[in-house]
């Protein structure tokens, strides 16, 4: 039989190992617990439900629900069914509803869903996006209730998930992975991490689930093993992200992932008093990915959390794209993060060089089981200290897009977009290489001139965007700050930031109200659609969300459901 997802939660679910399942954490910290038997007992009636409301085995079904089990539910049930299941975001950012109805049914359309499933909090504000796409809803609260079916007999070459790219720098493109793709990711990053001889792996994640480090970084490995995972809604760490500790504290995780923006963002908004009683030596795989890494985010999370046990060796900066399923290099465990020096000048020309004053790059380690990866420069392979465009082959690429002509593989191998090197056996990622500034013939990557700002007093740390804008006089650098306060003479100060460590002098730097910068779902910054929208007059704060802004939202959402059978 093909060893599928369905066949590893009948496994986990048969071999019922003592504390083996997921636990969902509420703002409180009280806790929902699903051992791995309850998953497949609830996936087997949600596929029912599923096929009830009118689900074929082949279809794919679209989902939009939070972190809870019912996200377990349809994401299961779907399999269950021998469906494709879609995770789309659901709607959290309620001042920018108009932008997300038209994304949500578009993406809807391209993968040719036949069904949405939603619970009973998201379904109130999608009836826009079901009238547009004609595709029937499906309450994820019904689902646990219906009758009980049989696993499909799914193939390993069958979909098991189609997920939505980043769209840092085009849209988001709908990456179909198999199950043997996925499997494969999975059983690469536990290759990595080996569960010890006294102390099994467990895992605690605020991750989204729609998210590819959140299901598959942290569901299918805890799936795969069978283990523990604590989980805790995104939305709630961002109000409180002492919860994110605390659980890794009380619950003794070993692995905790996390965007190199949640370390700062724990570093900053967690009080002291928050942590009293929080031991973090348990937490020995610091899982650090999906965005540029920060030499000084790594140095602030190691000092501020050292008195409370969190060790220099855990911090394990890691790289990965929704194209290889999820993960591609790691560093090694317990060496902690290997952080080199490098040229400015240098690397502008293309050309890896360290230098005891240069910009701090990252490692991001070494490629997982089975993946192999490759510097080019004019579609040649180039040697180490050669920065050029980051080419990938493993086990675990996309099959292709979903409902685009395009063909992601040329002799098995992906094209990243990403600019990097390889220096003493290790990656460094540059930027993306559509990101890239240039300026006077000199390349500048975003990340260095936008780390820069961050310092300045009134800046919100990580909501900078630098970009190029081509004009008749050239290309020159356009800079987007989000403030938390007008203060004066600020555009100055970061202007002067920004000269003193590159050199360049922006030509416009235009200071933002919070929230104002485009991100993609996963909240990576979309630095071209910022330029876009400035030109446009359209780089604005989100509505605010009042009860009339609230009223309007729910009723438009109410007529779109109307006449329909739900």
């Amino acid at each position: 039989m093909s060893d599928t997802l369905v066949r590893r939660l009948t496994r986990a679910a048969d071999l019922n190992v003592e504390g083996a399942g997921i636990r969902f954490l509420d703002l409180k910290e009280n806790e929902t617990w699903l051992g791995w038997s309850e998953i497949a007992t609830r996936a087997a009636r949600a596929a029912g439900t599923l096929r009830e409301a009118g689900v074929r085995e082949g279809q794919r079904v679209a989902m939009a629900i939070p972190t809870s089990p019912l996200f377990l539910d349809a994401f299961f049930g779907t399999l269950w069914l021998g469906a494709t299941p879609v995770p789309l975001y659901p709607p959290v950012r309620l001042g920018r509803l108009d932008e997300y109805i038209a994304k949500t049914a578009r993406m809807i359309q391209i993968v040719g869903a036949t069904a949405l499933i939603a619970d009973k909090r998201t379904r109130r504000v999608l009836g826009q996006v079901v009238a547009r796409t004609d595709v029937p809803m499906v309450l994820a609260e019904d689902l646990a209730s219906g009758a009980e079916r049989p696993a499909h007999m799914t193939l390993s070459e069958d979909y098991g998930l189609v997920q939505f790219s980043s769209g840092t720098t085009t849209d988001p493109k709908p990456v179909a992975l198999t199950h043997r793709a996925l499997l494969a990711n999975t059983e690469s990053i536990l290759d990595f991490m080996p569960d010890g001889a006294e102390i099994p792996h467990a895992g605690v994640s605020w991750l989204p689930l729609y998210h590819d480090m959140g299901l598959i970084g942290c569901i299918f490995p805890a799936l795969h093993r069978p283990g523990t995972l604590t989980l805790i809604p995104p939305e709630m760490f961002l109000l409180k992200p002492a919860l994110w500790l605390r659980a890794i504290s009380k619950y003794r995780a070993t692995v905790s992932p996390a965007p190199n923006f949640a370390y700062a963002y724990a570093t900053e908004r967690i009080l002291d008093k928050e942590l009293e009683g929080v031991d973090l030596s348990s937490w020995t795989l610091a899982l650090n990915g999906a965005e540029p890494i920060t030499e000084e985010t790594l140095a602030g999370f190691t000092k501020r959390f050292a008195t409370h046990g969190f060790a220099p060796t855990a911090m394990t900066p890691v790289y990965g794209l929704s194209e290889a399923a999820l993960a591609v290099t790691f560093s090694p465990p317990g060496r902690g993060p290997k952080i080199t020096a490098v040229s400015r000048s240098e690397l502008a020309a293309g050309r890896f060089t360290p230098a005891s004053d240069g910009v701090s790059l990252v490692s991001v380690g070494l490629p997982l089981r089975g993946f192999t990866v490759e510097i080019r420069v004019d579609d040649q392979p180039v040697e180490p200290g050669v920065v050029g465009h980051l080419f990938v082959q493993g086990p675990s690429l996309l099959s292709r897009y979903l409902g685009r002509d395009e063909q992601p593989l040329v002799d098995g191998w992906l094209d990243t977009g990403d600019l990097a090197a390889l220096h003493e056996g290790e990656l460094y990622i540059v930027g993306r290489a559509k990101d890239i500034i240039v300026i006077r013939g000199r390349n500048h990557h975003p990340a260095d001139i936008e780390t820069a700002v961050d310092g300045v007093e009134g800046v919100r740390t990580g909501c900078v965007a630098a970009v190029g804008d081509v004009t008749e006089h050239g290309e020159e650098l356009v800079v987007f700050i989000e403030v938390r306060e007008a203060i004066e003479g600020l555009a100055e100060a970061c202007a002067q930031a920004i000269r003193s460590r590159s050199g360049v002098n922006p030509g416009l730097v235009v200071l933002l109200e919070p929230g104002s910068l485009p991100r993609t779902s996963s909240g990576k910054l979309r630095r071209s659609e910022a330029l876009k929208r400035f030109k446009d007059g359209v780089l604005l704060p989100p509505s605010r969300v009042g009860p009339l802004y609230l009223a309007g939202a729910l009723a438009k959402s109410a007529l779109g459901y109307w006449g329909r059978k739900l």
